[in-house]
């Protein structure tokens, strides 16, 4: 199996604050997997240990089975949770996307007409073409969103991670947003993210880990998600609700209510 991401035996935290301990995990390539866990398990603290934001006290990470410091930057995108962006930072939409660029050396400070192409390109694709000149603060949730993955997604990364892509955003754009990684992951690139949204991800995503400081459990979410996993993994009583292939989610068991029925 060729790994896109490879931690082993890794341990991962703050100075008074272990995180995980002794975390294994394979993600082969072309994979398009969420990771799930209640606030404050350490799923943002696992992906900044991936892209080597996050120092490690021991074990090891790769990516395509190189070390980190060893690996081009431009073959990972990342797409911050947008709670974390300061937007009273004066720049266009068009402007966020290249910043995506400068990930390394280069030759010229300002993009070539290809890569204005290449924005362009994207931004059509993305739905943002029409607000690439608006200042970023005047636009949606849903558009800022987009603009991040399209930053994200200049330089053609073979791996693609974003932490909690489907944030602060309304139901319609969350089933558009994960529609498009789909469609990105079906042209080869390996996606990992994080999410709040356990319905989300039974509709659209292959691949699930439950992560609680550690993985839970990892499979298709057929398989995955069960009163069982779900309550180990977020620490209390989880409805599940099954419908002709479909799931429901709730965190908290009503009377009378069927649970894991097939």
């Amino acid at each position: 199996m060729n790994s896109a991401i490879s931690l082993n035996d890794v341990t991962a935290g703050y100075e008074h604050n272990i995180v995980f301990t002794r975390l294994s995990l394979e993600i082969p390539v072309g994979r398009f997997a969420g990771i799930v866990g209640p606030t404050g398990c350490g799923k943002t603290t696992l992906l900044k240990t991936i892209l080597g934001m996050q120092p490690i006290f021991s074990g090891d990470v790769l990516l395509h089975g190189h070390p980190l410091d060893k690996v081009r930057r431009k073959s990972i995108g990342y797409v911050p949770q947008l709670g974390s962006i300061d937007w009273a930072f004066p720049v266009t939409v068009e402007e966020v996307i290249m910043m995506g660029l400068y990930t390394g050396k280069r030759v010229l400070p300002w993009p070539s007409k290809g890569e204005r192409e290449r924005v362009q390109d994207l931004a059509h694709r993305l739905g943002i073409y029409e607000i690439l000149r608006h200042h970023i603060v005047n636009t949606s949730g849903g558009q800022r969103q987009r603009a991040f993955l399209a930053r994200a997604l200049i330089n053609s990364p073979e791996l693609l991670v974003l932490d909690e892509p489907t944030s602060g955003v309304d139901i319609k754009t969350q089933h558009e947003v994960l529609h498009l990684l789909g469609d990105i992951n079906d042209e080869g690139v390996t996606i990992l993210l994080t999410t709040h949204d356990l319905n989300a991800v039974a509709s659209h995503l292959p691949w699930v880990i439950c992560f609680n400081n550690g993985v839970v459990a990892q499979g298709e979410p057929c398989d995955i998600f069960t009163n069982e996993i779900l309550t180990r993994t977020y620490g209390g009583d989880i409805v599940i609700v099954r419908h002709e292939g479909h799931f429901l989610i709730a965190n908290s068991r009503p009377l009378h209510v069927m649970v894991d029925q097939p």
